[in-house]
């Protein structure tokens, strides 16, 4: 999900009603119980224009990269086929990035279809993964600055493994 919040705190309690009220429903039906999901949801904070666009991309195209389905706008459960214009999704509120992809609906799911035509790169696909995963700031070097002197805390990637152990004093 590509989420905008409106107050600090939201994203995290909207996730926690869903993981509340969809759980209990599907053990309901399911005639089950305990968790769906390994572990807490991963977020990371996306700045810029370019960063979430790839992101929605990203997103809308993780279907077909499952092989899922052959055209994006076929999974039910996304909002390309809203975002295409193909149907109408009155849960969704487009995104001002993807708004300012045309004047017009038209002119925007025009848009975003030759956007969902273009490959994402093996390296951004990368970028992307290694951030969410480490769940810090998506965006340019800017805006990672930004977030790092409003929250004290380093908003860029680690290495993914940890750093060689160091020789201490009379070792070989």
């Amino acid at each position: 999900m590509l989420v905008t919040p409106a107050e600090a705190g939201a994203v995290g309690r909207m996730m926690q009603r869903l993981g509340r009220r969809y759980v209990a429903a599907f053990n309901t039906r399911h005639v089950r119980t305990g968790t769906l999901w390994e572990g807490r949801y991963k977020a990371c904070l996306v700045g810029g224009e370019r960063y979430v666009l790839n992101c929605l991309r990203y997103i809308e195209l993780n279907p077909v990269r499952a092989r899922m389905v052959a055209d994006p706008t076929g999974y039910e459960w996304s909002s390309c086929a809203a975002h295409c214009g193909g149907r109408r999704d009155s849960t969704l509120a487009p995104h001002p990035a993807y708004a300012a992809l045309g004047s017009s609906e038209a002119e925007r799911a025009g848009a975003w279809r030759d956007l969902l035509r273009e490959a994402i790169s093996d390296e951004e696909l990368a970028e992307i993964r290694r951030y969410l995963q480490q769940q810090r700031a998506l965006g340019s070097d800017r805006f990672q600055a930004m977030v790092e002197a409003k929250t004290r805390r380093f908003a860029g990637v680690r290495p993914a493994h940890r750093p060689p152990r160091r020789k201490g004093l009379g070792e070989k």
